[in-house]
């Protein structure tokens, strides 16, 4: 019983904050100065086309009139039209959120099962050279701006060795690029390589000094302790005793990183032109297409507190103390 009231407070919470997003959204691009329509007339409208414009969006009506109408298309799932695109947002979010979630999905799983391998590693031989030189390394990754990394790995792959395309999700005429399959063609493959390492440098960081501290805790525990005096391998010490019982803040930043490499994709998909969320957002924005960027915005707030929900969840399922304790 208080498992699900615990869970029904924290979906009440995540319903709350997404109303609260949707509201700040809705706010700031009607008060913003200027026309909202100004990437959608043309220059030779007259008055009385424009005034339609405004009327056929709904803009010409009091503000509180449009929020009702706001939130009522939300629960549709409805987000308007483009002013750019001339399109649907919602079926435009929904054309590239395959790839923003492929490009997320790779480099945190690449990201991850590095950081936990090297973290556990780092933490058993603390003190050692080793560690000297990758703990700097780690933080210097971590350090260096993600447009950075990527025009580094462009410059030297693509631009001089040509290993990888330097742009896109596809080659131009592709005929891989329809359809559910063309997530697993080698073209697309080699696509995503180089953005997707990009952001796994720079993810990696995360997991590994969390694994390490972790993994310094739990090498002081007694059940350690009392392994080693069993006389078990040292590989047998590290995975199935300590390593595991190290993991558990590391799957829940797992599941808090899908929400927030998806809304931080901005950069890595601007600097190699792949066709996501955040590339579409910055078109939207510099075009002032305030229907797709606010769309943009709600669907990358709504899969961060998401996953916060996902994760909190998670934590009470691999940690029952945490229910027991609430």
């Amino acid at each position: 019983m208080r498992t699900a009231r615990r869970i029904a407070s924290r979906f009440a919470q995540m319903v709350f904050v997404l109303w609260a997003v949707a509201t700040i959204l809705f706010l700031v691009f009607r008060l913003m100065p200027g026309n909202p329509l100004v990437a959608y007339i043309d220059p030779t409208f007259t008055e009385e086309q424009q005034q339609e414009l405004l009327q056929r969006f709904g803009l010409d009506r009091p503000l509180h009139e449009q929020y009702v109408i706001y939130l009522g298309n939300l629960l549709r799932g409805d987000l308007g039209d483009s002013f750019f695109y001339r399109d649907s947002v919602t079926s435009l979010l929904w054309d590239v959120f395959p790839n923003t979630l492929a490009l997320t999905m790779v480099a945190l799983i690449i990201a991850y099962v590095i950081g936990v391998l090297l973290g556990a590693l780092l933490a058993w031989l603390r003190t050692s050279r080793f560690e000297g030189i990758a703990i700097p390394l780690v933080l210097l990754s971590r350090a260096a701006p993600e447009f950075w990394l990527g025009m580094i790995l462009l410059a030297i792959f693509s631009f001089q060795l040509g290993w990888f395309p330097a742009g896109g999700a596809f080659t131009a005429g592709s005929e891989a690029a329809v359809g559910p399959g063309r997530f697993f063609s080698l073209d697309f493959l080699r696509h995503l390589f180089l953005p997707a390492l990009t952001l796994a440098i720079y993810l990696h960081g995360l997991p590994l000094l969390l694994m390490r501290s972790n993994m310094l805790e739990t090498l002081k525990e007694d059940f350690v302790t009392m392994a080693r005096m069993k006389g078990l391998s040292t590989w047998s010490v590290l995975v199935r005793h300590a390593a595991r019982n190290a993991l558990l803040p590391v799957l829940t930043a797992f599941a808090l990183g899908i929400g927030y490499s998806i809304g931080g994709n901005v950069v890595v998909e601007t600097v190699f032109s792949w066709p996501g969320i955040g590339r579409l957002l910055v078109r939207a924005v510099s075009a002032s297409d305030y229907p797709l960027a606010q769309g943009a915005f709600l669907m990358i707030a709504a899969v961060m507190v998401f996953m916060n929900f996902v994760a909190d969840l998670l934590y009470n399922v691999l940690d029952p103390r945490v229910s027991q304790d609430a």
